[in-house]
């Protein structure tokens, strides 16, 4: 590779945790190779900032659930032809695929076929220690090395035979938003039972999530107004579902703050006494932060009777997964149920066994995540050295 030649990566993410973690990777390549990055295939604003012109809205991703898959079966097939014809085209000098395995991990497969000596890395192990063990072994063929954001993958992975993993650590335990909040956690907070208690509302970042779940935690909210709770609402939320939320929540007795604005959001959570939120990434968001929070899902009607039978981990909660105990409460489906959420957040605004509880596990999670350097240094690490093993093959 000469020196003063652009690097070319070819990057595939449509979710907005997976665009976040695409632009942490690109940033720390071009600053440990001391090279421009030239930029092809599918992300959001973080990845656009860095240069990338998509070849479509990641958004069309990031938004389909199981229905919305069947039903649009035929252009999603379009898509995942198109961006992998692209890419193995344009000969880039690795394949970054970033999380969203059902859709990125196809693409890889097909740029594998089209152009073999193109290095395949995918960040964010999928699940495969919580549910369909044998995509471990499937991926060996097509993806040369695996990204791990959790401390207990690279093992996970060598047991069911997949790819080599190494454990970069998470881009979060040194996010300046979130080392800001935690500081901001730790500080000496009233939780007298007459003051206004401030309490995050996080119904999720896809449309479908906020749709299924908009309903029952404003009725929650009803119910702890109901319960005596004086409370100060707010409601960080991403660009692409913005609109919805402030369309839906105009049904609610109580207003929150929308806030779409990250530095904002950070702010929020340092303030927060507890949280109310969708099963995701946030969680970890959460945790880190040491904001304690009620955890809840409800799937879309397919999603639920394939994943019933298919579902082999005991807790589908990051935090709870890598305490390996059950920190926060999780409710799915039938049983999110609006007065049962209200008692839950209700144990977490005074100074409860429950609320300690959370707080001391998060504080072990952080322990148990953080790395000797930046993730994304790590990563770019495995990225330049899958592309010095292809150069010498």
């Amino acid at each position: 590779m000469a020196s003063e030649r652009p690097l070319k990566i070819a990057i595939v993410a449509g979710e907005e945790s997976g665009d976040l973690l695409g632009a942490d990777i690109v940033r720390a390549l071009e600053k440990t190779t001391g090279r421009k990055i030239r930029l092809v295939g599918i992300g959001g604003r973080h990845l656009q900032e860095l240069g990338l012109t998509p070849l479509f809205d990641g958004s069309e991703i990031a938004l389909m659930g199981f229905s919305a898959v069947l039903r649009d079966l035929p252009r999603l097939m379009r898509r995942i032809s198109q961006t992998a014809g692209t890419i193995a085209a344009e000969r880039p000098d690795c394949l970054i695929t970033i999380d969203s395995p059902d859709f990125s991990l196809r693409i890889a497969k097909r740029v594998r076929a089209a152009a073999p000596a193109i290095p395949i890395v995918h960040y964010v192990c999928p699940s495969v220690w919580a549910w369909r063990p044998g995509r471990a072994a499937a991926m060996k063929p097509y993806v040369d090395h695996i990204l791990c954001i959790l401390p207990f993958e690279v093992k996970a992975l060598t047991r069911l035979g997949g790819p080599p993993g190494t454990y970069v650590g998470h881009r979060l335990t040194r996010d300046p938003g979130v080392l800001g909040a935690a500081k901001a956690q730790r500080l000496p907070r009233d939780l007298s039972e007459d003051r206004v208690k401030t309490l995050l509302v996080l119904p999720g970042s896809r449309r479908g999530e906020v749709r299924r779940l908009i309903e029952p935690f404003g009725k929650a909210i009803s119910v702890l107004h109901q319960r005596g709770h004086r409370l100060r609402l707010m409601l960080p939320t991403v660009p692409h579902v913005a609109d919805l939320v402030k369309t839906s929540v105009t049904r609610w007795d109580e207003k929150p703050e929308i806030i779409t604005d990250p530095e904002r959001k950070w702010l929020a959570f340092g303030k927060a006494d507890a949280a109310l939120i969708a099963s995701g990434t946030v969680s970890l968001e959460l945790a880190l932060c040491g904001v304690p929070m009620v955890s809840s899902y409800k799937l879309d009607p397919i999603a639920r009777q394939l994943l019933q039978h298919l579902v082999t981990t005991w807790s589908a909660l990051l935090p709870n997964l890598i305490a390996d105990r059950a920190l926060v409460p999780e409710f799915y489906d039938q049983y999110v149920r609006p007065e049962n959420l209200a008692r839950q957040v209700e144990a977490l605004f005074a100074d409860t066994g429950m609320r300690a509880w959370q707080r001391a596990g998060f504080a072990e999670i952080a322990r148990r995540m953080a790395t000797d350097r930046p993730s994304g240094e790590i990563a770019a690490e495995v990225v330049l050295g899958c592309i010095r093993k292809a150069n010498r093959e």
